[in-house]
This record gives structure tokens, C-alpha cells and sequence, in this order.
């Protein structure tokens, strides 16, 4: 199994998680994004989006995070990262959606890209988009999470699952001078979880979720992102 994979990468960063969850090794292909890797014919011909990750296995690749991960978990299916009712399934699926599907993409760095150049838009212009997008989904999310019962020490009781694995690179990209962004109740309540009570449960979430920086790699990858640089 060969991840093609980006450290700074949120989509890339949900599978990352899965797989650690699942206890599953995988080599790891490094495509930097910001250096363009992810445009040279060699990737094209494996993934033509050009996008991160994508997933390689027994001669098939893979590509959508979501789609990735649950591939992974229909292959190999402990520990479950979906629950088993269907209606549960689908509550999870919609808070995954929530953030891989309607906060991620427009604030992805192809579309922040963009607003630079060849939109010409500023720096701050550009911030101002970016924490316009992920209010308004953290907003909602804090809504769906806080007024179901079903909400427990995660998204959705109290072990980890599809929903949580989208929504930890979510708060790791929100910038550093927006606590108020940080601040919504569900959110604090799932960070304290994940960073505490996970590691009692031998989830060691936020153990595994955070990019890990050798000697080797951190010349190659700044976390968190510095600011958008015209191509």
C-alpha cells in the first residue's frame, strides 16, 4: 500500500488519520503542493486531477479522500469508522460531508491560488475569504453537533469515526490569530477529548493525527501554512 501524500494536505491528513486508526502501514509518496509536484506527467498519469491523496494498492489507484477511506474500511474493518444503523451511518456521513465538501474545497489552496492569481486579489482579501468559509461551516457543524444527543465524547459517541477524521485537519488549518474561531463549545469539547481522553481510551487521536516533523522533512514542509504566494 502506497499513499501519495502532502503534510499539509487536509484530504491527505484524513487518511493519514484512518490509517493510523486502523493500524495499517503504508509507504508514503511526498507530493509537495506548493513546490507543484502535483503537476508533473508522472502524477498526472497516476491521479489526473492532480490532487492529494491518492492511494495505491495491488495495482489499482485510489484518489478522494472520503472514497479512500472507505475503501480502507470496507477492506479492513476494525476498528469500524462508521457506525452500524443506517440512519447512523448517514448522520455521520453528513457531518464528514459538511466539512470535506463544503468548508474544505473553497478554501483549498488551488482555489486560494486563484483569488491571487490571476484574480489579483491581496492578502487580506483573501484571509477575509477564507475565515468568512470556515465560520459559517464551524457555525453549523457546532449546531448539528450540540443538538443531538447523539453527539458523545466525539462526533458521534464516544469513539472516533469518519466524521472526526474529517473535522481534525479542519482545526488544525484554522489560523493561529482566529481563536474566536476556536472557540465554539463543541469544538473545545472535541479538541480536550481528542488531545485527552482519546489517549485514555488507547485512541491516542491527537498523537496521531498531527504531521510528524523529522530532520529530513521540515525544510521541505513549514506547519502551520505560511501565507499564499502567487505562482
Amino acid at each position: 500500500m502506497k499513499l501519495y501524500d502532502f503534510c499539509r494536505s487536509s484530504a491527505a491528513f484524513r487518511v493519514r488519520i484512518a490509517l493510523n486508526l486502523k493500524r495499517l502501514p503504508a509507504e508514503r509518496a511526498f507530493i509537495h503542493l506548493r513546490r507543484n509536484d502535483q503537476t508533473t506527467p508522472a502524477y498526472l498519469a497516476l491521479n489526473p486531477q492532480g490532487l492529494v491523496p491518492a492511494l495505491e494498492e495491488d495495482g489499482q489507484v485510489f484518489t478522494q479522500s472520503l472514497a479512500i477511506i472507505e475503501y480502507l474500511d470496507e477492506t479492513h474493518p476494525e476498528p469500524s469508522l462508521l457506525p452500524g444503523h443506517p440512519a447512523d451511518r448517514a448522520r455521520v456521513r453528513s457531518l464528514a460531508q459538511l466539512v470535506a465538501c463544503d468548508i474544505h474545497p473553497i478554501d483549498n489552496l488551488r482555489v486560494l491560488r486563484y483569488l491571487a492569481d490571476p484574480l489579483g486579489h491581496d492578502e487580506a482579501t483573501i484571509g477575509r475569504w477564507f475565515n468568512h468559509w470556515i465560520a459559517k461551516g464551524f457555525e453549523a457543524l457546532e449546531q448539528f453537533l450540540a443538538e443531538d444527543g447523539q453527539t458523545g465524547a466525539f462526533c458521534h459517541g464516544d469513539v472516533p469515526g469518519l466524521a472526526d477524521i474529517c473535522l481534525v485537519p479542519q482545526v488544525f488549518n484554522v489560523p493561529d490569530d482566529r481563536s474566536d474561531l476556536r472557540d465554539l463549545h463543541e469544538e473545545r469539547r472535541f479538541r480536550a477529548s481528542a488531545a485527552g481522553e482519546a489517549a485514555r481510551r488507547r485512541i491516542a487521536l491527537s498523537r496521531i493525527c498531527v504531521p510528524r516533523r523529522s530532520s529530513a522533512s521540515s525544510s521541505r514542509c513549514r506547519w502551520p501554512p505560511g501565507p499564499i504566494r502567487r505562482r
